[in-house]
């Protein structure tokens, strides 16, 4: 079976992909459709590279038939065969779609009767074809930043577009140093994927400009590429507003109502300590910036509406300190970047009216 290449189809198309990598290979970055059945686990893919080290490649292969070989073959090609039957558009991979990717299809085809294909240049083409899509998109579409002050809804005006890149959705982090879900972050090589993979998707619906929330370069623990960040800095801006009052009560919607409510799912007993801890961690990341009466201050506001929160489920207090926030730290800092941008300004307006200009936008 001839292989096949890295192309849009295979993620437009979400096709189901059987990765034969290492499991510490794959914690590391794999694609959203794959699904991690490995030639080798962890610890017989060490054995072989050591030996392939000290005694070479040939002397590597037949220690690796030893390990992989008896029951452990039977039930590894028994998993491949599984995945093959329920996903017969699928196909197959390792890292470079070299060895263990032809030795995975060439049992599967022996032993299983099952003819699979495999990705030419596995891995490692797939990725390079990702990110080759990104730097093309950011050299040759349209984007439109969305910027506004903190909590002005940013992400909720993207939830309204056909456009949009959620790259804080891609990223499971809000953005700020509040911004960490209950649930963990993906690899920085999935958010990547993440990335790509909608983007190929948004172009193949026919989409030639995109509009992304205004970001840093690192959301949590993902970095968006180096590329589009530098392009966020230099493409048009639209600038979200909304009042005071509208802010804080999104705020509360999303970092204590939902947060809290996040936090309770996965954990019933300890989810209000976790959510808790992780309200009074974001502040001590903000400790050198608000001083330390400042600092102190709005702990204490902090810790009085969660003490309330925990007593009776009520989180009006939690208004005080998101109020103080906003006026004494994220505001002043967001009036100086939309100054500092006002060359690139397209349009400023509450969230219908930035929904709408976008909408009808062209550039």
């Amino acid at each position: 079976m001839e292989d096949i290449q890295p192309s849009r189809a295979l993620f437009t198309g979400d096709t189901p992909m059987l990765d034969a990598r290492a499991p510490v290979e794959f914690g590391k970055g794999a694609f959203p459709t794959a699904a991690n059945l490995p030639l080798m686990n962890d610890d017989e893919r060490q054995a072989v590279g050591i030996c392939y080290k000290e005694q070479g490649q040939e002397a590597a292969i037949k220690l690796g038939h030893e390990l992989v070989s008896g029951a452990v073959k039977e039930a590894r090609i028994q998993a491949w065969a599984d995945f093959a039957r329920a996903h017969p558009e699928g196909c197959l991979y390792c890292f470079r779609g070299g060895l263990r990717s032809g030795i995975t299809q060439q049992w599967l085809k022996s032993e299983a009767g099952i003819a699979y294909p495999r990705v030419a240049g596995g891995y490692k083409a797939m990725r390079h074809f990702l990110m080759e899509a990104v730097e093309q998109a950011v050299a040759s579409a349209g984007f439109v930043v969305v910027g506004g002050m903190t909590g002005c809804g940013k992400t909720d005006v993207l939830a309204q577009l056909d456009n949009a890149l959620d790259l804080e959705a891609y990223a499971n982090h809000r953005g700020s140093s509040f911004g960490k879900h209950a649930t963990a972050q993906p690899s920085p090589i999935d958010f990547e994927h993440r990335l790509a993979i909608a983007l190929i998707k948004q172009q193949a619906r026919g989409h030639a400009w995109f509009a992304l929330e205004d970001e840093s370069r690192l959301i949590g623990t993902c970095a968006l590429p180096l590329s589009l960040h530098q392009g966020m800095q230099k493409f048009p801006l639209v600038w979200l507003e909304d009042s005071r009052e509208g802010r804080i009560e999104r705020i509360l919607r999303d970092y204590v109502s939902g947060l809290s409510a996040e936090y309770a799912g996965l954990d019933a007993e300890n989810g209000f300590a976790r959510y808790r801890e992780h309200l009074l961690t974001a502040l001590g990341k903000l400790s050198r910036r608000l001083g330390d009466e400042r600092y102190r201050r709005l702990r204490q506001l902090m810790e009085d509406a969660l003490a309330r929160q925990e007593k009776d489920g009520a989180i009006d207090l939690h208004r005080a300190w998101i109020g103080s926030l906003l006026s004494e730290y994220y505001d002043p800092m967001y009036d100086y970047q939309r100054e500092s941008r006002r060359s690139r300004l397209l349009f400023a307006g509450n969230q219908s009216e930035v929904v709408d200009f976008l909408r009808r936008y062209r550039p």
